[in-house]
């Protein structure tokens, strides 16, 4: 009995002692997680660095945590949020997180289907945040990144408020298929359409922005993922890139009220460099001496600046945001109301957006995401169309008006001149054009956390777009004798796309050392689209407008058309693993399988893969001995990425029906129709030193794109009609980009921050069977003709024009070179034809800059290209010497130095073709933060807003920023000027604040 008493006290001893060591070697560590104004972040993740103790805040902030006794740093992250490494020292410690600047290391950003540290990434991507977005008057998305990042070209194509864009991931890698990339909001891949119908005839022809619809009041950042190794995630539609939106979420604690306002005036930058009415004169006396009594008017007009206004900008944005550790939810509703500068164009944008995210069960394992997103715009249009005849658009009627020629008669009514030579302001009137389009995307995502490490998620996304336009030609204003010839139409377009995602996250801190993740998942998109048109011609205008018409018995012609669009599904199997080993050795490996219904039934599927790794060399023993770099990582990275950016239906027998029943068949089946390819290799160096205050990284890029995917027309022995094939040959694009930030100084007051990036980029074609035309050059004397090729040995869209020599001294004609090498007026311009130069960007450039002073804060933005050449169509067709004394010329063209002749017509040449280097201001902003103003107004600050203030060029032409679409046959073209709704100067006064 005794015995068994000892050996039970012996026991306990045992116990307490083992226990007493066990809790000498750990402690409990309690704290708070606050952001830059001191409220608390929930979510926030707190771990050991180099141990596996991890968890995270609570609603308020808070957490408790059981450290080893001999940890010494933690880290804590939140996701927009810089990573911060801070010194154990007692028990309760309290951690304030910055707002990442978009291009440090530590941050957590947003990857495809999940998240990560940046200091964690194998591939190239770049992170910008709201912070450094663009200010001024932004319609879509793209904008805000403008000039913000190596490898990425955002052309405004038009200044017509919320028109279209073009947007380049490090160059054009296709032939035929788009070269847009892919945008993916909050996890839900885009479809990059437009829901805006066309126009018809002298209508406007601009289409719209796609991501119009997005306000970017909503938006917390944006993703820009560049190598195959970043976007292999999304297969077939990540060959151009990925770029993906992260909107705006609520947070835990009351709700709150943020309002933001502004308004603003925009005017032209510059105006075009025409006669006016004195020089006019004087070119009338030294062309044609014997005209000048038939053209010279006694007047004194700029009607330039007649069609053009002063206009105003509106725009009204807020939100509300609040929620508990169960649930947090945000609203936010905007209207903006920006009239363009070109009388009778206007856009009215309202959006609404709700974002929820709830947590469910004691543990909060189960969770669901939500998001809706509800979009109008109303838009009405100047009659600006590139497609028009002799007679031109707006613009160049503008440009051509005789300045001696009053724009108004003796009683107040428009001039009449001819139907050819149209007054502009008669146009303007002339045409009715407005539309409507409707965007809704809801998105739900329930998730389950199966474990602390693995979870469970479905994504169930729906979009659907309306778009409605109708339009009105009033013919009898333009020619008094068309008094039975008014023309309408009404054109309505619909889209539905539906999303299903089911997938598996895991991630593991095995040990101090090992960390493992991974994520598996399927995906099911389905894409429709249609259209129906009516239009009507023939009637007489009795005070109806548009449709209203068109049911009338009066209409001489009425017509309807519709499309409904083939199949488009496509179903894929992804999988992501990546390994984590001290912090220092990392590796990611991506596959996934695309099935698409656009491909011929042999090759529905197809695999991409990437494997990419990285080293953190700062985290070396050799290198942290020497306290040069903060961080310091190598990677490379290899993988292929498809695209199917291509007409849907295109592997599949056509046919259409005409007038009468008649039938025919417009495309031909191709069964082994597969996927165009592009392979990528990327290597890379990230690195940050002097305590983070000048960061930055490398990247060189090499992209190989084959199995282009091109229609082409049946050979003449076969059946009429077109089919589509993958082309032998291959595209490349090769190039390096370096983006670098400094501090130049940080104190207690002052701060000034700057950042730069380049990209230098080389594009060419090898191994084509055959040359491929675009381009169409516009305007009198150049119907049918082409000024660009995709051919051998040299960059997609190089210039195909004749070479111009100068001008004859005793002839006053164009001299050109011919192929023998000779250069005389006798060289056909149009069967002597070289490669000259491209008007693919060799270089591009970003420069930003954040000076700050106590309350007051200075932002510039400035973007520009290098090394490409545009063709000023404008110039050529439309200002030209030939079209004096009816019309006006360029002020460039009256040059009694070189003696050219009043009938030299222009040709298709290098004459017309101009460096298009520049650098432009894009936005410069000075606001005052006032700060909190008695117990309700918090965070009140005032801005004002100078955007597109100046630009840097040699070009002659409205901008260089400018890109007229003269496809052909769907092939792209690139770098046209011609006739283009003007970029507007803007200033903005802003305010915003919060309640």
């Amino acid at each position: 009995m005794k015995n068994k008493l000892l050996a039970q006290c012996a026991m306990t001893l045992t116990f307490l002692l083992v226990s007493f060591i066990a809790f000498a070697q750990t402690k409990v560590l309690k704290g708070k997680v606050v952001d830059e104004t001191q409220g608390p972040l929930s979510g926030a993740t707190i771990k050991v660095k180099g141990g596996a103790a991890a968890t995270t805040t609570d609603t308020e902030g808070s957490f408790t945590l059981t450290i080893p006794s001999e940890a010494k740093t933690l880290e804590v992250s939140f996701i927009g949020y810089t990573l911060k490494e801070v010194p154990i020292v007692g028990s309760d410690i309290t951690v304030a997180l910055e707002p990442s600047a978009g291009q440090g290391l530590d941050e957590v950003v947003v990857i495809g289907y999940g998240t990560a540290r940046k200091k964690d990434l194998t591939g190239a991507m770049v992170t910008i945040g709201a912070k450094n977005f663009n200010k001024g008057v932004m319609t879509s998305p793209d904008q805000l990144i403008q000039g913000k990042t190596p490898g990425v070209m955002v052309i405004n194509n038009t200044g017509q408020p919320g028109g279209a864009t073009t947007v380049r991931i490090r160059g054009n890698s296709s032939i035929r298929a788009s070269n847009n990339p892919l945008f993916v909001l909050d996890g839900v891949p885009m479809s990059g359409n437009s829901p805006l119908p066309e126009g018809r005839g002298g209508f406007s022809s601009d289409r719209g922005n796609p991501l119009s619809y997005l306000n970017p009041g909503d938006i917390a950042s944006m993703d820009i993922l560049k190598d195959a190794s970043a976007t292999a995630i999304y297969g077939s539609r990540g060959a151009n890139g990925v770029i993906l939106i992260t909107t705006k979420k609520g947070k835990v604690g009351s709700p709150e009220v943020s309002v933001g306002a502004s308004a603003g005036v925009s005017s032209m930058r510059e105006y075009p460099d025409v006669l006016d009415a004195a020089r006019f004169r004087e070119a009338l006396k030294y062309y044609t001496p014997n005209d000048v009594a038939n053209a010279d008017f006694g007047g004194n007009e700029d009607a330039f600046r007649a069609i053009t206004q002063k206009a105003i900008t509106q725009n009204y944005y807020a939100d509300i945001a609040g929620g508990t550790e169960h649930g947090k939810y945000r609203l936010s509703g905007g209207y903006l109301n920006q009239n363009g500068i070109i009388r009778g164009s206007q856009l009215k944008k309202y959006t609404a957006n709700f974002t929820g995210n709830f947590r469910f069960l004691e543990n909060k394992r189960l969770g669901v995401d939500f998001s809706a997103f509800l979009t109008q715009l109303d838009n009405r249009y100047a009659p600006i169309n590139a497609m028009v005849g002799s007679e031109g658009n707006v613009i160049s009627q503008a440009l051509q008006w005789n300045p001696t020629l009053p724009l108004y008669d003796d009683k107040g009514n428009l001039t009449y001149v001819s139907p050819s030579t149209r007054n502009p302001l008669t146009s303007i009137e002339a045409f009715k054009d407005v539309a409507t389009t409707n965007t809704t995307v809801i998105n739900i995502a329930p998730y389950y956390k199966i474990t602390d490490d693995l979870e469970y998620r479905f994504i169930y996304s729906v979009m659907r777009q309306l778009g409605n336009r109708q339009g009105m030609y009033r013919a009898v204003l333009i020619d008094p004798s068309k008094v039975n010839d008014e023309e309408a139409f009404i054109s309505n377009n619909g889209e539905t796309n539906l999303q299903m995602t089911h997938m598996l996250s895991y991630n593991k801190q095995i040990n101090e050392n090992w960390n493992v993740n991974a994520v598996a998942g399927y995906e099911y998109l389905d894409f429709n689209f249609n259209n129906n048109l009516s239009y009507g011609s023939g009637f007489k205008y009795i005070g109806l407008d548009y449709f209203d018409y068109i049911q009338n018995s009066m209409v001489a012609t009425r017509g309807i058309a519709s499309y409904r669009s083939p199949s488009n599904q496509l179903q894929s199997f992804f999988l992501r693993g990546g390994v984590n080993y001290l912090d220092r050795y990392l590796l990611t490996a991506t596959v996934r399988k695309d099935g698409s219904t656009k491909f011929g039934e042999n090759n529905k599927y197809a695999t991409f893969p990437s494997i990419a790794i990285a080293w953190n060399l700062a985290q070396e023993d050799f290198l942290k001995s020497t306290n040069i770099f903060d961080q310091l990582k190598l990677r490379l990275g290899w993988g292929k990425t498809g695209n199917q950016e291509f007409p849907t239906g295109a592997s599949l027998n056509r046919i259409t029906f005409g007038n009468g029943g008649s039938a025919g068949q417009v495309n031909f089946q191709n069964k082994d129709l597969k996927w165009e390819t592009s392979t990528t290799l990327n290597a890379g160096v990230d690195f940050s030193v002097l305590k983070g205050r000048l960061y930055g990284s490398i990247d060189y890029f090499h992209k190989k794109t084959t199995d282009a995917l091109f229609e082409q027309t049946l050979a003449m022995d076969g059946p009429a009609g077109r089919i589509w094939v993958n082309l032998d040959g291959e595209i490349l694009n090769k190039g390096v980009e370096i983006a670098l930030t400094g501090t130049l100084l940080k104190s207690e007051n002052w701060n000034w921050d700057v950042t730069g990036n380049a990209t230098f980029l080389k594009n060419s074609a090898s191994g084509l069977k055959g040359d491929y035309e675009t381009g169409a050059l516009r305007g009198q004397g150049f119907s049918g003709v082409l000024g660009q090729r995709m051919t051998n040995g040299q960059p997609l869209n190089v210039w195909y024009l004749a070479d111009f020599q100068g001008i004859d001294p005793v002839t006053g004609t164009s001299m050109y070179l011919g192929k023998d090498g000779s250069v005389s007026t006798g060289n056909d311009p149009a069967s002597n034809k070289f490669y000259r130069n491209s008007p693919n960007p060799t270089t591009l450039l970003g420069i930003s800059t954040n000076v700050s002073y106590k309350q007051f804060s200075l932002s510039a933005n400035m973007n520009g290209a290098l090394g490409h050449y545009l063709f000023n169509n404008t110039a050529a067709t439309a200002l030209g010497l030939s079209n004096l004394s009816a019309r006006n010329i360029g002020s460039t063209f009256f040059n009694t130095a070189i003696k050219e002749s009043i009938s030299n017509s222009a040709a298709p040449s290098t004459r017309f073709l101009e460096k298009g280097d520049y650098l432009k201001m894009a936005n410069l902003t000075l606001s005052y933060r006032v700060g909190n103003i008695g117990r309700a107004l918090k965070n009140l600050n005032v801005s004002l807003t100078g955007q597109n203030l100046f630009i840097i060029t040699k070009y002659t032409g409205f901008d260089p920023e400018v890109n007229t679409d003269g496809s052909v046959n769907g092939i792209p073209s690139l770098g046209i000027e011609y006739l283009p709704y003007p970029p507007a100067r803007n200033i903005l006064l802003g305010v915003n604040f919060s309640l």
